[in-house]
């Protein structure tokens, strides 16, 4: 039994090895197709929705796992020092070494343009997207900001936004912005050959639930699930919304539990 006032023990992650640096994994053995949790803009593998998620994988039996990008919670490297391109290669080479059949991707924010890109390469057999932030650096950054800050990103390389969810502002790098224009989804037909289920907050500040409309709209015809969510944040980590999620999870995920 806990003793009052202390925190649960956690699982020490394990360092995998990918592209010769360390990421900080957890895999949850189990069956059927197993889950994978890819997390936001400097967020990580134990925030909230992560943790629900793995409760939930726990109850039911299901393969979960979960990940620190390059830069990102208990991983090695510099987070100003990455890009879109680095964190999309970490998604792919953790779901090749700890997940290869055919996963169940679930992408916050971030998350969920990182699991629309390796679609291609991954084969998912399901997506669940929270909030994403389909070509953010370039609809929701760079078209956002104003003629000043471009400035400052292309001629100092950095612009260091402040953050409502750490006390440390964000380093938007010109990497970044021009890494991002590589991958931008938003401009074309989308089809991640498999069914999509996407949760959005029309209360979010962050990814304006008008930009998931632009998602859905370059999906496929069938397959795809919008629940939005009229007073939903962007962090949708209330009982409430976690209950939203792991129902979408459990809707999408074929096989036994």
């Amino acid at each position: 039994m806990q003793e009052p006032g202390t925190e649960p023990a956690r699982s020490p992650a394990t360092m995998l090895p990918v592209r010769g640096r360390r990421l900080a994994t957890l895999a949850r053995p189990g069956a059927g197709p197993p889950v994978v949790w890819l997390g936001g803009f400097r967020s990580d593998m134990r925030a909230t929705k992560a943790e629900a998620l793995d409760a939930w994988a726990a109850r039911a039996g299901r393969a979960f796992v979960r990940f620190d990008y390059t830069g990102h919670g208990e991983s090695d490297g510099t987070f100003a020092d990455c890009t879109i391109s680095d964190w999309l290669a970490d998604a792919e080479g953790v779901i090749a070494a700890l997940a290869p059949e055919r996963p169940i991707l679930v992408g916050s924010s971030m998350g969920g343009w990182i699991a629309l890109l390796a679609a291609a390469r991954v084969r998912p057999a399901g997506l669940v997207l929270i909030a994403p932030a389909t070509d953010f650096t370039e609809a929701l950054m760079w078209e956002q900001f104003p003629e000043e800050i471009r400035r400052q990103v292309m001629q100092d390389g950095v612009w260091r936004r402040e953050s409502q969810y750490s006390p440390e502002p964000t380093p938007v790098t010109r990497a970044l912005i021009e890494d991002g224009r590589r991958h931008l989804m938003l401009g074309g037909p989308i089809d991640p050959g498999c069914p999509v289920h996407i949760l959005q907050g029309m209360a979010d500040p962050d990814v304006p639930w008008p930009h998931a409309m632009r998602l859905v709209e370059r999906l496929p015809e069938s397959g795809v699930v919008l629940t939005l969510v009229k007073e939903g944040d962007h962090r949708l980590s209330g009982p409430a919304d976690l209950d939203r999620l792991v129902a979408a999870v459990e809707g999408i995920a074929p096989g036994e539990a």
